[in-house]
């Protein structure tokens, strides 16, 4: 059980404060100016940091960037050129427009991996309305129902409750809404463009992208009856910490992440909202992680049916029987700093469950460690498991990078090719992997029975890394909701990571100003086995198509388990 003081912190950072709170200076709210840094706006920059902002942008997009020939292909744009173009204008924007139109161009490049990340006042908080809202249906007729509320949201509006359907948005039709929205947004389709919009609708990581221009939201919404009715909600701001179980800044992991930064923040923000009581029971240091030891089922013990199964690592891991005589296993997350503790839970957890068939449900995960998903495919199959490879751009400056001494042990063995292709005129490095094979086949299959994967268009980066690897190594069926995964394929790196690997070379950067920073893609992802060669960035990952239904999002996803359920036993 947590401690009175965890549950009052708890309490208190589950509701936050208003945006509107939020960005008044200090003395506005009643103290000192100056005395409550999250309140404090950031010194604008003057023109020669914006020019560094500007050269770094174009340095490490033109000579780094791995998905930059794609792209151009693609979208028939050209993002340096653009960054170019603002350079020689941008002395003369607002603070404001500055950052805007940066952060315009780069999420042009409808890349969740390649974020900017501009000065902001309420650095690592995420802003958020106090309700979840999800969409059922055909995509050529969504509905969108709200799924959970915080907890006082009864104190605004009583009517205001699960299950009630978003009609219009800010006085714009809901789907017309989400439509607009979504060409603000990454992901290389509609579908997942729209995923993301939706989501965000409710909740902005404040890292990589400004508040809300309107700081409170009007919405007309119809009852389980019928009854239309209006309601106003302010916007609030959360500050979700970092998970003890996360991958450091700095660590032997840090280097191997794909993920998407911006929704594992709004993933954490939903469970402080939405699941109170996990946040206060979570672990919150590596040593309480580690020193965890859930209670072990006796030899031939059942598991009670519905009944979650306690874990140190609920954080990423969750765990049920259902029945049937079918395991459900939730992975929220793959952002993890140990693989060999993540695996060995997964192991314990599937080990419990019923043997005969499980589901493994990777909806909404975000990414993490490249090794943690790909290590994990072969607790399921007796096939040899190949992982994905990666590869470099070939330029310049990645050649310089990859030939550098302090990059040896990271880069080294891409330099061979990237020399090469100098001669050849290859676009790439030779595509190698970040998980050594021996260690992807190291463990074993660990869970006898046949297994059904679930993904959707927010399942991104490890997310379809895993996806992949499942399908190409034919493990069992993949089920998606949507199209297909939100296809992230890469390997990214923080502006820090990137300086300090170009550090001594005749590329090496500057100093960004402080508060300002990017994450780039930096080693492009091809598919592997079945697939090889086949890229996964903007594509993603596609299976056994199904739609979402009401009674999936008001009643524990019945109509999908009973989908997956099907076919693990009538295959």
């Amino acid at each position: 059980m947590a401690a009175p003081g965890r549950r009052r912190d708890a309490a208190a950072a589950q509701r936050g404060r208003t945006l509107t709170e939020a960005l008044a200076p200090a003395g506005a709210r009643g103290g000192p100016a100056g005395a409550d840094s999250v309140g404090a706006a950031p010194a604008g920059l003057d023109g020669g940091q914006r020019q560094e902002i500007l050269d770094t942008l174009i340095a490490v997009l033109g000579g780094a960037y791995a998905h930059l020939p794609a792209k151009r292909a693609a979208y028939a744009v050209d993002p340096v050129q653009a960054l170019i173009l603002l350079r020689r204008r941008a002395a003369d924007l607002s603070e404001a427009d500055f950052h805007l139109a940066v952060t315009g161009l780069v999420t042009g490049l409808r890349d969740a991996h390649t974020r900017y990340i501009g000065p902001s006042a309420l650095r690592g908080h995420v802003a958020v309305l106090p309700f979840l809202v999800e969409q059922y249906g055909p995509a050529e007729d969504p509905q969108f129902l709200v799924t959970k509320t915080a907890a006082d949201l009864t104190d605004i509006d009583p009517s205001f409750q699960p299950g009630v359907v978003i009609e219009w948005w800010n006085g714009v039709p809901m789907a017309r809404a989400v439509e607009v929205y979504s060409d603000r947004e990454t992901g290389g389709r509609r579908d997942s463009r729209r995923a993301r919009a939706l989501e965000t609708l409710t909740f902005r990581a404040l890292d990589y992208g400004p508040p809300p221009d309107e700081h409170r939201v009007d919405l007309g919404y119809r009852t389980a009856r019928g009854t239309r009715r209006e309601v106003r909600l302010p916007w609030r701001v959360l500050e979700p910490r970092q998970a003890a179980s996360a991958v450091q800044a700095g660590s032997r992991a840090a280097l191997k992440v794909a993920a998407d930064p911006a929704a594992e923040a709004v993933r954490r923000a939903k469970k402080l909202l939405y699941a109170p009581g996990a946040w206060v029971s979570e672990p919150v240091t590596e040593g309480q992680l580690r020193a965890a030891t859930p209670p072990r089922a006796a030899a031939g013990e059942k598991v009670p049916v519905g009944q979650w199964l306690d874990t140190p690592m609920q954080d990423v891991l969750a765990a049920q029987a259902l029945r049937g005589g079918i395991g459900y296993l939730r992975v929220w997350s793959f952002d993890v700093e140990d693989d060999d503790l993540f695996l060995a839970e997964v192991m314990r957890l599937v080990g419990l469950l019923p043997q005969t068939g499980l589901i493994v449900d990777l909806r909404g995960n975000p990414g993490g460690l490249v090794w943690a998903a790909e290590r994990m495919l072969q607790l399921f199959t007796d096939t040899r498991i190949a992982p994905t490879r990666f590869s470099l751009v070939a330029s310049p400056l990645t050649r310089e990078m990859a030939n550098s001494p302090f990059n040896r042990l990271e880069l080294e063995a891409w330099a061979p090719s990237l020399e090469d292709a100098v001669a050849t005129g290859d676009q790439y490095a030779q595509p190698l992997p970040l998980t050594d094979p021996a260690w992807c086949n190291d463990l074993g299959r660990r869970y006898p029975g046949r297994a059904v994967a679930v993904v959707d268009a927010n399942t991104y980066s490890s997310g379809d890394l895993f996806a992949a690897g499942w399908v190409d190594h034919d493990i069992g069926p993949l089920v998606t909701v949507g199209q297909a995964t939100g296809g992230g394929g890469a390997n990214v790196w923080t502006a820090a990571q990137l300086r300090d690997a170009l550090a001594g070379t005749d590329h090496a950067l500057g100093a960004l100003p402080e508060g300002v920073g990017y994450t780039l893609a930096i080693r492009r992802a091809i598919r592997s086995s079945l697939s090889d060669g086949v890229p996964i960035e903007d594509l993603g990952v596609s299976g056994v198509p199904y739609e979402m239904t009401r009674a999936d999002l008001l009643h524990a996803n019945r109509d999908l388990l009973a989908f997956c359920t099907d076919l693990l036993t009538n295959a």
